[in-house]
């Protein structure tokens, strides 16, 4: 398995943020993982990337245990997280290379790599600029090159489209479907159109919990409404 998961729970306080969940997912699947705000995604997210350690279960990422194998873990593993964390002064091609140096990549294999995430991402008339000043749209892509630039078996990747545009919605979308491919992709959201989109199965976490985990095409067979189907497992 790709990523694996069993009675994840993270506990802060008197507070479950995530309550003994099971998921996995199989190499090449883009997998949905919903839920409204505070459901616990990011959470889970955190501890698959190993930012996060559980208070209890068992997390595997491309079947490295993160509490015994963090850094192999870490390596297979593409992230970009709900707040894009980017240095705003550095231009975007010198960027990417610090972080591909970051990965341990070096010379031309680093050169070549950059080259072929700044063409694939579409950054090529931004190449120039530093971050700081790029629209919104354009620092997501610069988070998703980063993310890919390693070429990492899985990508984890936290609403990713949060805050943009439709255009812009449209554009990260086909580039998750064209970098993802071949890949292990969870994602989360709570926008059920970026499911409908880009997922072959869904996972709905509410309160912590596993609600539902089930194909797309099984989901639209119950003949309701994915936003229906989806208010009803999280009341």
């Amino acid at each position: 398995m790709s990523i694996e998961v069993q009675n994840l729970t993270k506990i802060y306080g008197a507070q479950r943020a995530v309550d003994g969940i099971s998921f996995s997912l199989k190499p090449g699947e883009i997998v949905g993982f919903l839920g409204p705000n505070g459901a616990g995604k990011s959470t889970t997210m955190k501890i698959l990337t190993g930012y996060l350690h559980p208070s209890s279960g068992t997390a595997k990422v491309a079947d490295y245990d993160l509490s015994s194998q963090s850094m192999a873990a870490r390596r297979c593993v593409g992230y970009l997280p709900e707040h894009n964390p980017l240095y705003t002064d550095m231009y975007v091609k010198e960027f990417l290379l610090f972080s591909g140096k970051l990965y341990g990549m070096s010379g031309k294999t680093l050169t070549s790599r950059v080259e072929e995430m700044i063409a694939l991402c579409g950054l090529e008339v931004e190449r120039k600029k530093k971050i700081g000043q790029l629209s919104k749209g354009y620092r997501q892509r610069v988070g998703l090159a980063q993310s890919f630039l390693h070429d990492p078996a899985v990508l984890i990747l936290d609403e990713p489209t949060t805050g943009l545009d439709p255009n812009q919605i449209l554009e990260i979308r086909e580039l998750i479907k064209t970098a993802g491919h071949n890949k292990t992709v969870l994602f989360s959201t709570h926008i059920m159109q970026e499911v409908e989109a880009l997922c072959d199965r869904v996972i709905i976490i509410n309160r912590g919990k596993v609600v539902s985990d089930t194909s797309l095409q099984i989901l639209r067979q119950s003949g309701n409404s994915m936003e229906e189907i989806f208010r009803n497992l999280t009341i």
